[in-house]
């Protein structure tokens, strides 16, 4: 996991991938901070959720109330795959 999706030596699949990557290290990353209390007017977590937070809110829509918060580990596993099978189609 979080490793670039190979499949594909063109520029173009490693820009994709690259974008995938980064935007799993976003979730992840703000998956931990979650864990702290930040100020949510920090310029880091406000860029942090703009990046996230259309992934996530789709998510949490469709999830029952756990009372955890899985979003982000489902979002984790649906662009690991999507990363995957659009990295190896261009390949």
């Amino acid at each position: 996991m979080f490793g670039l999706p190979q499949g594909g030596d063109s520029p173009l699949s490693q820009a994709i991938a690259a974008v995938f990557w980064v935007l799993i290290a976003a979730i992840f990353i703000r998956a931990l901070l979650s864990w702290f209390s930040i100020d949510p007017r920090n310029p880091l977590i406000e860029a942090l959720n703009a990046v996230t937070e259309p992934i996530l809110e789709p998510i949490r829509r469709f999830m029952p109330n756990l009372g955890l918060d899985l979003s982000p580990l489902i979002a984790i596993i649906v662009l690991e795959v999507v990363a995957n099978i659009v990295v190896s189609r261009l390949g």
